[in-house]
């Protein structure tokens, strides 16, 4: 984990490190990854690592937003074009994918590709080879592919708004990042984490979170998760005028469902939170403990010091299948 945490992955909680665990694995093969998750989840950060950390490291790693590949000339910006090729085309210029050659190109937000576009990955991602536009030959190129969508893809395809063979060779390998309302405890981590590396660059007094400012950020859901959680550290570093970060200066979090009438956070009863919260730390630890243990039981038994027949409780209760994690 300290590896990871140089790439700004900071958390303990175990929907975090089971996620991490992945990070770790995936970068030790060179296998086409689709990384899905929630906006503000960290999805760019995962590919970085994951690049960083792999024996493409001293190759390029090449970033697309693949919304702001322009319909007509995909094809151009992702293989590049030779001199003359069309009229504005003056000189020879490579493309993405050759740009990217020896590393990794992540393709951020692939949920946007348009049609032409995804036909155009499609055909690379088969073999390997491509063909620059105006081009006599075919090229090839030594490229890992990982792409980021914060879409439900496989209701795209249901809607025919993605391509089924397109997801099939994009999710090759798998890797889904947990909210940070689920990353029970990582919130004060990470808002202090962001606090330090502030104060470090700042050149009055250092400044601290006042306890009722923590209690807030806790009770907050995050729907932007952990990007919404550092600019708001930000923010309310600049406008605390004191040595505190305090509550007054954290009004601007507000719960997404207030209650209605009197504008205060709409917080669970103590009993529903933290039933939820023991329900949730039983299904994060028992996926990390099958992940771990392949599937098998027993051997997830003697891992947790627990009971054969109580985990198979706790799967049966939280609907958990072990064949899933062989």
């Amino acid at each position: 984990m300290e590896d990871l945490a140089r790439f700004n992955l900071i958390g303990q909680s175990w929907a975090f490190v089971t996620a991490m665990a992945s990070v770790e694995k995936f970068a030790g093969c060179d296998m086409t990854l689709l990384v899905q998750g929630e906006t503000g989840t960290g999805k760019e950060l995962v590919a970085r690592a994951i690049h960083y950390l792999s024996t493409r490291q001293d190759g390029p790693f090449i970033p697309v937003n693949c919304g702001a590949l322009p319909d007509a000339l995909v094809e151009c910006e992702l293989f590049g074009h030779v001199r003359g090729a069309f009229t504005d085309a003056r000189e020879t210029r490579p493309g993405l994918i050759a740009q990217a050659n020896g590393g990794t190109l992540f393709l951020d937000e692939i949920e946007a590709m348009n049609a032409r576009a995804q036909v155009s990955l499609l055909r690379f991602l088969q073999d390997k080879e491509y063909r620059p536009i105006g081009a006599s030959g075919i090229h090839c190129a030594d490229v890992r592919i990982i792409g980021t969508s914060n879409a439900d893809l496989k209701a795209m395809v249901k809607r025919g708004a993605f391509r089924q063979d397109l997801l099939f060779r994009l999710d090759v390998l798998s890797l889904c990042l947990p909210p940070l309302r689920d990353r029970y405890g990582d919130v004060p981590i990470l808002a202090e984490t962001f606090l330090e590396r502030l104060n470090k660059r700042s050149c009055h007094p250092p400044k601290a979170f006042h306890p009722d400012a923590l209690d807030l950020m806790n009770s907050y859901s995050w729907p932007g998760n952990v990007r919404e959680l550092e600019n708001l550290v930000a923010r309310e570093f600049v406008l605390s005028t004191g040595s505190l970060v305090t509550l007054s200066s954290m009004q601007t979090v507000r719960s997404p469902q207030p209650v209605p009438g009197d504008g205060t956070l709409a917080i669970d009863t103590f009993r529903s939170a933290k039933a939820k919260a023991i329900a949730d730390f039983e299904r994060s630890y028992i996926e990390a403990l099958l992940s771990r243990s392949r599937g098998n039981l027993s051997l997830a038994s003697r891992m947790s010091g627990k009971d054969r027949s109580d985990l198979g409780k706790l799967l049966r209760k939280h609907g958990i299948t072990r064949r899933n994690f062989n």
